[in-house]
């Protein structure tokens, strides 16, 4: 292998070294945004479930538009950020979502069920090429071996978002508990929640138009013929870290678009849609604070025992759901979002690690793999819709286990990659 420039290893040139603050600043507002709208997909999912009259299958379509997006737009999108820059592929990504927002208007107008789901589409397509521009920019601003704490502390922001979504969501959606929405029977109560979100993206966007972010010379620039002609079919850490992407992804949505009718069920805790809906907060508020308490841990402790350690307490608290009921089985599915906290962003950096300048390659890689969240939850949804909604959980409790190993054998599987 050749010799490899200094600054790589901290992924930008000299002059930026001292330029961390402000662009790391930045980019936590583009981790709170996408958290606030992906999120909102389980609160959507209960509303045009009743809307629309579907089944389980039938309501879990919108996880399949959306994340469907990241399969189709991952790969067009990291050959995109590698020619134009992480900046410009941030700008796209914005407006690309906020046009996805604005369709909601029509489809509310229209009242199909189709177009609601061709939103979604647009709009994940726009949040894909945000993640695959924003997740290796922030893990290289920095030095390599604190890129997992540091993507864990922009993935807090994230999680912050997607704690505050579901209850101003189910708020917009479904009313307080005290006054049903003015339009309970129609998908009204959706458009002006999306228009408000278009309006923010486009401003976030003119910002960022105007804003100096530092340049990634090491994930820019073919200073590396090594790893230049290699292909990433040969880093195993990488294709094992896309297939636990692909786990994790899958059952943290299938997890979370369930919440709302799984505290609905009368053993469980026999909430209606607006109370179920506030209390998913605590499910990502859980990872929110398991993210800021991960950031500092992640300094001292390998990233790969922390995924393995947090994966087997996931599969134990989903046996807990799965096989009691009541107040101990509500706690133990919010408490998942605890130790569902690291996983993104810790696996998306050990898998990219040492990729040099096939790195944004990589992340497309990565992001392809969020398609887990489209097929895992449609799964969960035809086992729930044939057996029931609480043994449907045994579906992302597999998932953890590819998780749980991938964490034991991801050191191992680095060390084949030099």
């Amino acid at each position: 292998m050749s010799e490899i420039n200094i600054n790589q290893s901290y992924g930008v040139n000299e002059q930026s070294n001292k330029n961390y603050l402000f662009p790391l600043t930045a980019m936590t507002t583009l981790f709170f945004l996408w958290g606030f709208i992906t999120v909102l997909n389980d609160v959507l999912i209960p509303r045009l479930k009743g809307v629309f009259d579907l089944s389980y299958f039938e309501a879990m379509l919108v996880q399949l538009c959306f994340f469907g997006a990241y399969f189709i737009v991952s790969i067009p999108a990291g050959i995109l950020v590698k020619q134009l820059g992480y900046k410009k592929g941030i700008l796209t990504g914005l407006i690309v979502a906020s046009v996805g927002c604005m369709l909601f208007y029509p489809a509310v107008v229209v009242h199909e069920y189709w177009l609601f789901l061709g939103a979604l589409f647009v709009l994940a397509a726009g949040v894909t090429v945000l993640q695959v521009s924003a997740n290796p920019y922030v893990a290289a601003l920095g030095p390599e071996k604190t890129a997992s704490s540091r993507l864990n502390l922009a993935q807090a922001l994230n999680a912050l978002g997607t704690t505050v979504g579901p209850y101003v969501g189910g708020i917009l959606f479904f009313g307080t508990a005290g006054t049903l929405a003015a339009s309970a029977a129609s998908a009204e109560s959706v458009k002006v929640p999306y228009l408000m979100l278009a309006a923010a993206l486009l401003l976030i966007a003119i910002i960022f138009a105007f804003i100096k972010l530092p340049e990634i010379d090491a994930h820019k620039e073919k200073n590396n013929a090594a790893i230049e002609s290699r292909s990433l079919t040969q880093a195993p850490h990488l294709t094992m870290g896309v297939l636990a992407i692909f786990c994790y992804v899958g059952g943290e949505v299938a997890i979370g678009s369930f919440l709302v009718n799984y505290f609905g069920e009368a053993h469980i805790a026999g909430l209606e849609e607006h109370a179920a809906a506030a209390l998913i907060s605590y499910y990502w508020g859980g990872a929110m604070v398991g993210r800021f308490i991960g950031s500092a841990l992640l300094q001292k402790i390998a990233p790969s025992k922390a995924i393995a350690f947090n994966a087997f307490s996931v599969i134990a608290l989903l046996l807990i759901t799965i096989f009691t009921q009541g107040d101990i089985a509500l706690y133990s599915v919010l408490a998942i979002g605890l130790f569902n906290s690291i996983m993104f962003p810790t696996i998306f950096s050990v898998a990219i690690e040492k990729l040099g300048s096939l790195t944004s390659k990589g992340s497309g890689w990565l992001c392809l793999a969020i398609v887990g969240g489209a097929l895992v939850p449609l799964l969960q949804g035809f086992i729930a819709d044939t057996v029931n909604i609480q043994q449907s959980f045994f579906v992302p409790m597999i998932c953890y286990v590819f998780i749980a190993w991938y964490g034991l054998n991801v050191t191992r599987l680095a060390n084949k990659w030099k």
